[in-house]
């Protein structure tokens, strides 16, 4: 009779190692405590923004670079992804359908047009120019709804690329950041009072950090308005995911059906495989590519929305809102950090241009139709 080993014993003789994803997670981890101390030190600094530029710092760094690239990918993708997607659900706590009613319909209306022009604009100038993969999608979505949380969202329906990602969240990122300093400046010449500077704000600036740090310079009353303007755009996630995740449904599904129709006449051709070698093999085709489709509604946007009804009910003290505010913001700026350290510069010089371009274009697109916009609805 042969006697094996316990399980426990059996990992203690073959020396037990931590799991995969744990050194990159760990990294993160310093990375969000290095971006909260450069956040105490220089406040007009987003936590998340400054998240996003250590990333980028550490895939660079001659120390550093090694373990970004090596035995720390692995948990920096997941960072990028699932604490994506949790701080994602939690953020569906900062946003109340009674403020958002309060604000009235042609305000919800302005910034439904706002977001629309901005998304269908650079999507279709995005392509036009003709940066890679999924880009122009990516960064059409971060301007026009909530910056790198929204690209995230979307990011995990389309299936993207790693390095399209990091690339659209470096660019949004960065003319969120400008926007702190720049959009106070035009304030008076644009002839602006601090209620319609703070709903400018809220329905142009990417982040809901970000629009904080821009509104707060022209007193609380710009500030509110800013934060509920943004929060509409937030809440106009969920269906954006959505109507994504149905048309890479339905792609699936033409693809599926144009790939069968090509085995069947293949088959026929050949003359090597019979009606039912085929209907099995079109099955098991279609079976992968069911696999592959994402659903209908993420789960994590379900979280979303049943975040915003719970919040909507104003049965959460403010103790839990804030501490859910504070672990929303950990986790966004953790898988920021994750996303921030895919960004490679080298490969980025080679589209840099155009990228920039199209970032700027989109820019003058959101501030001038949500200039507009204030202007006809106070």
């Amino acid at each position: 009779m042969t006697l094996t080993a316990a399980p426990g014993r059996a990992r203690q003789a073959a020396g037990w190692r931590p799991p995969a994803t744990s050194y990159g997670l760990g990294l993160a981890v310093a990375g969000v405590a290095a971006a909260w101390g450069v956040h105490r030190l220089l406040p007009a600094v987003p936590l998340l923004t400054a998240a996003v530029v250590l990333g980028i710092v550490a895939a660079h760094l001659p120390g550093a670079r090694g373990l970004v690239r090596g035995v720390c990918r692995a948990g920096l993708s997941l960072a990028g992804k699932r604490l994506m997607r949790l701080g994602i659900v939690l953020l569906g706590l900062k946003l109340s359908l009674n403020d958002v009613l309060g604000l009235g319909w042609a305000t919800v209306a302005m910034v439904l047009g706002v977001v629309a022009a901005t998304f269908c604009g650079t999507w279709w100038l995005g392509r036009r120019m003709g940066l890679r993969g999924d880009q122009p999608l990516l960064i059409a979505t971060g301007y026009s709804i909530c910056g790198a949380s929204a690209i995230g969202a979307v990011s995990e329906v389309s299936d993207s690329d790693e390095r399209d990602v990091a690339t659209s969240v470096a660019l949004v990122t960065l003319c969120g950041t400008l926007a702190i300093a720049v959009l106070p400046l035009l304030q008076h010449p644009l002839g602006l009072g601090d209620a319609a500077f703070g709903r400018w704000v809220g329905a142009s600036v990417h982040d809901v950090g970000q629009v904080v740090a821009t509104a707060q310079t022209a007193g609380p009353a710009a500030l509110g308005d800013a934060v509920l303007v943004k929060l509409v755009r937030v809440a106009l996630l969920a269906p954006l995911v959505a109507v994504l995740a149905t048309s890479v449904r339905a792609r699936g599904r033409v693809k599926r059906t144009g790939g069968s129709g090509g085995q069947e006449i293949g088959g026929q051709e050949a003359g090597g495989q019979g009606a039912g070698g085929q209907e099995a093999g079109n099955q098991q085709a279609g079976g992968q590519e069911a696999k592959r489709r994402p659903p209908l509604v993420p789960l994590f946007v379900l979280g979303f929305l049943a975040m915003t009804a719970l919040r909507s009910t104003d049965v959460l003290s403010t103790a839990v809102l804030d501490t859910a505010a504070t672990a929303q913001e950990l986790l966004l700026a953790a898988a920021l950090f994750g996303l921030g350290s895919a960004v490679h510069l080298p490969s980025l010089t080679r589209t840099g241009a155009r990228v920039a371009a199209l970032g700027l274009c989109a820019w003058v697109v959101i501030a001038g139709a949500s200039y507009g916009g204030v202007l006809l609805t106070t």
